[in-house]
């Protein structure tokens, strides 16, 4: 939709559904607060969901924009049916940074409302541009509070793992129980239309019971994403290169695929290169593709057709760990990729499944 600031800004196409809920359900209080327009009523329920969603952005921008104060890369910004979300692609160094870069988005919704409300003293109440600036004051200052609950994935979460990191010096430790506070705030929001509806002697809406619902959903899915996320990044350190290569047996293209097995057998060896008559490696042998090779056509199927040519993005260090191995593998991603010592001697292969499955801890 545009790049403010240099940022990208896209609509999920859920944001399309939430609008027109937006619009059926605002509409009534519209044509309350103003039976004079008839009709149009659903016009400035539209503009409303429009201008709560560029005061979403809004929103979102103030965190990106903090973020790349401190030199952390924004790879886009994303509204969707419930918010929206700064893709950082980075952790803040520090957890002073984290809390800043959190509490900028709750902060300017509550400006923003502060600057509604200021608004709102100066415009007839009974006119469309008074009715929209009431709402979206009240909008902006729920969103502000909403965000500052303190529960992953919210502001309020990041904010809150900001100072359990700050305390434990451990920011794993700190993503986790931010977002077992998450999962706990997701249960309380469940609840309350019922508490509500009891408190008043009266039963719980439909509308509100399963708006709430939706709500819960996205914070529950949200913290458990978080929660995933930390496992893998304990995970990081232990991810080495030469420790998940597995031996490569050197083959001519024309040597047909069942030879090229038994010879892999025969030497253990678990992935096979194709190099030319001088040794020099120039394809790697898919895997997934000798797999889906019956057996009984393996001796009239040469190895060269069953691999890929090496490129450069496919050529990787064998002292990469950590996130340098995930981020050279996410930049040229390859199912198999050569694995080349200082020297420019081959140490092995590394196959992608082999490093999915360090992840998931198997």
């Amino acid at each position: 939709m545009g790049r403010p600031f240099g940022i990208p800004v896209y609509v999920s196409p859920t944001w399309f559904f939430i609008a027109a809920l937006i619009t059926w359900g605002y509409a009534p209080i519209v044509g309350y607060r103003l039976p004079e327009i008839g009709a149009m009523k659903y016009a400035v329920a539209f503009a409303f969901a429009v201008l709560l969603y560029v005061s979403v952005l809004v929103h979102e921008l103030s965190h990106s924009i903090v973020a790349r104060a401190y030199d952390l890369p924004v790879r886009r910004i994303t509204l969707y049916m419930l918010g929206g979300v700064s893709e950082i692609e980075e952790e803040p160094q520090t957890p002073g940074r984290e809390f800043l870069i959190a509490f900028a988005g709750p902060l300017l919704s509550l400006v923003l409302a502060g600057v509604g409300w200021v608004a709102y003293q100066l415009l007839p109440p009974a006119s469309i541009a008074g009715v929209l600036v009431f709402e979206l004051t009240i909008a902006n200052f729920l969103v502000g509070v909403f965000n500052l609950l303190p529960g992953l994935p919210l502001d309020g979460g990041r904010m809150l793992r900001a100072g359990v990191w700050r305390l434990t010096h451990r920011p794993s430790t700190a993503t986790i129980a931010a977002a077992w506070a998450g999962r706990g705030l997701a249960v309380l929001v469940v609840l309350v239309p019922f508490v509500a509806a009891a408190v008043q002697g009266t039963q719980p809406s439909w509308f509100t019971v399963i708006w709430a619902g939706f709500i819960a959903a996205f914070i529950w899915l949200g913290a458990t994403q978080s929660i995933r996320v930390a496992r893998i990044r304990d995970r990081l350190p232990n991810l080495h290169a030469r420790g998940l290569a597995r031996r490569a047996l050197p083959v001519t293209a024309d040597v047909p695929v069942s030879e090229a097995v038994r010879r892999a057998a025969d030497v253990h060896a678990g992935a096979i290169v194709v190099v030319d008559y001088s040794g020099r490696p120039m394809a790697l042998v898919s895997e997934s593709a000798v797999s889906a090779t019956p057996e009984q056509r393996r001796p009239w199927i040469q190895i060269g057709t069953l691999a890929r040519t090496i490129e450069p993005g496919m050529t990787l260090t064998a002292d990469l760990s950590g996130r340098d191995l995930l981020d050279a593998m996410r930049t040229h991603p390859a199912g198999e990729y050569l694995l080349v010592d200082t020297n420019g001697d081959v140490y092995g292969v590394l196959v992608a499944s082999d490093v999915d499955r360090a992840f998931a801890g198997v």
